[in-house]
């Protein structure tokens, strides 16, 4: 159901934006690069996070790590990863195919500052092998996303 609710999504906000669904697993960075023939800054991971009663979800390149000191201070707090079954209720994707699109539940979303480097980026699309390369900037009006800075910058 998770890679249908990501096709409606976008069927009705981007339609010209297609899904990708790949023979091989992109359900971790290495592999989703490795898929889709790009460097690992290029995926785009969506990470699910907790501050008090607020969730949301963090989407940054795939090379890079949170800066809690940052993370801290934009968000006002410590956050906290969510683990694997909230995030499957809460998004409606299993871990390893969790994106912005087409979510269960309605959650913020922010866009690490990192992404920008790139003019496309392929995020997950609500299955462990499936993706779509899509803008940053297109990505934030898609979903109603926030720009932030939060993370290490990406190392060598």
């Amino acid at each position: 159901m998770s890679l249908e609710s990501v096709r409606q999504h976008l069927a009705e906000t981007a339609p010209d934006l297609t899904v990708l669904v790949t023979e091989a697993s992109s359900a971790t960075v290495e592999l989703a690069a490795a898929a889709h023939g790009v460097a690992p800054g290029q995926i785009a991971k969506t990470l699910s996070f907790r501050l008090k009663d607020d969730v949301f979800l963090l989407v940054t390149r795939g090379d890079v790590r949170l800066d809690n000191k940052k993370a801290k201070a934009v968000f006002g707090g410590k956050v906290k990863m969510l683990g694997r079954e909230e995030v499957e209720e809460l998004t409606g994707h299993p871990v390893g195919g969790v994106c912005p699109f087409g979510l269960a539940t309605p959650l913020k979303v922010y866009l690490d500052e990192s992404l920008k480097t790139f003019s496309e980026v392929i995020p997950a699309a609500g299955a462990i092998n499936a993706a779509v390369r899509v803008d940053p900037i297109r990505m934030a009006e898609i979903t109603g996303g926030l720009w932030v800075d939060v993370c290490q910058p990406p190392t060598a």
